[in-house]
């Protein structure tokens, strides 16, 4: 293999990929990145074996190959190089020789033979969304998934396709996020898979800018290419909750209030709370909001918040940090939250209901 291609392009073909390769791993190919180069393109492979990521570049290949080099490595001296350099990559025997101007590296190799590849993913449904699209569902939701909970089916996003709507669903058990989008004319077919939660980051990093991306749905994989690159990962095999029945539904009582005013009063109020369990409690009546916190110093802070509120007298605790997250995806200057009582969960989205396009359910607890 020998061939010469420019850093800046090098460069963000590596960047693309980087984000899985591990310093230390089990496996040493995982440590790795898959080299392919010919037809006057390289590309370059990364997988952690859950998420696989694939980015190619043209390059001027003078003699075509494949080979496997430490990853972190090959992307570090590109990243050292001068701006503007030309870098040659050439394969001898285990050794591959990197070249820009004076400077010269040596790295060691695997054989490409040896390295973890998914070829096809059988998929079974094949849209083409904008971009821009699949990033909101998944800004709008990623915050809710669980972390390394033993409900392994909570450490992911739901992505479900129902005629003309894609819909995002996380959750960790207290709180909820949902967001869906219209297909326009596209019909899909129900269908329902859980994205692993590294993989719904390493997406949601690379879904910047405009165009569209394809998306694939098989049983063990989902598959996105944008542009160059080429996303693949594992799906988590299990049964994600039935959301709908976690929604509240025939709310009695609801509170408007001014997003950014509330999400700041609750940040004040945060700071006095429990550092483990951040309970916060909410007092609410017609004349307005009242939000208080304490903590094992014995401590408080309480905050009045302008509101409108239609309906019965509530005091009610929730997590302050669930409470803020979702604020913070919320788009609108308003926000609705809507209550049934004391011992059932808010819902938390814009005042025009049929307008939202998504929302957020956050449990109560006792303060």
């Amino acid at each position: 293999m020998k061939l010469t291609a420019g850093r800046q392009a090098l460069l963000a073909s590596f960047q693309a990929v980087i984000g899985v390769v591990e310093r230390r791993q089990t496996m040493p190919i995982l440590a790795n990145v898959l080299l392919v180069a010919k037809d006057n393109r390289l590309a370059i492979t990364a997988t952690d074996i859950e998420v696989e990521l694939q980015s190619q570049v043209d390059v001027d290949v003078d003699m075509a190959g494949e080979v496997t080099v430490p990853g972190r490595k090959l992307f570090d001296i590109c990243k050292a190089l001068p701006d503007g350099a030309d870098i040659k990559l050439t394969l001898k025997s285990d050794r591959l020789t990197v070249q820009s101007g004076r400077s010269r590296f040596s790295l060691s190799t695997l054989p490409a033979a040896e390295f973890p590849i998914i070829d096809d993913i059988d998929a079974n449904q094949k849209v083409t969304i904008p971009a821009a699209v699949v990033h909101r569902l998944l800004a709008k939701t990623y915050f809710a998934m669980a972390q390394q909970d033993v409900r392994y089916y909570l450490n992911g996003m739901l992505l479900e396709t129902e005629a003309d709507r894609i819909r995002a669903v996380a959750t960790d058990g207290h709180r909820l996020a949902l967001c869906e989008s219209q297909l326009g004319d596209v019909t899909l077919p129900i269908q329902q898979v859980i994205v692993p939660r590294k993989g719904v980051l390493e997406l949601q990093r690379l879904l910047v800018g405009e165009g569209t991306v394809d998306f694939e749905m098989g049983r063990n994989h989902i598959r996105v290419t944008i542009g160059d690159i080429r996303f693949t990962s594992k799906l988590i095999d299990g049964r994600f909750p039935d959301y709908q029945r976690v929604i509240p539904a025939d709310v009695q009582n609801y509170l408007t209030a001014d997003r950014e005013t509330l999400r700041t009063a609750l940040q004040r109020a945060a700071i006095l709370s429990n550092e483990k369990y951040r309970g916060i409690r909410l007092e609410i009546r017609d004349s307005g909001a009242k939000i208080m916190a304490h903590n094992p110093e014995q401590e408080e802070a309480e905050e009045e918040v302008e509101v409108e509120y239609t309906g019965d007298d509530i005091e009610i605790g929730f997590n302050v940090n669930y409470l803020l997250d979702a604020l913070g995806a919320v788009d609108d200057e308003t926000v609705r939250i809507s209550l049934n009582d004391a011992n059932s969960s808010c819902v938390i989205t814009i005042p025009d209901i049929d307008k939202s396009d998504a929302k957020y359910v956050v449990m109560p607890m006792r303060v």
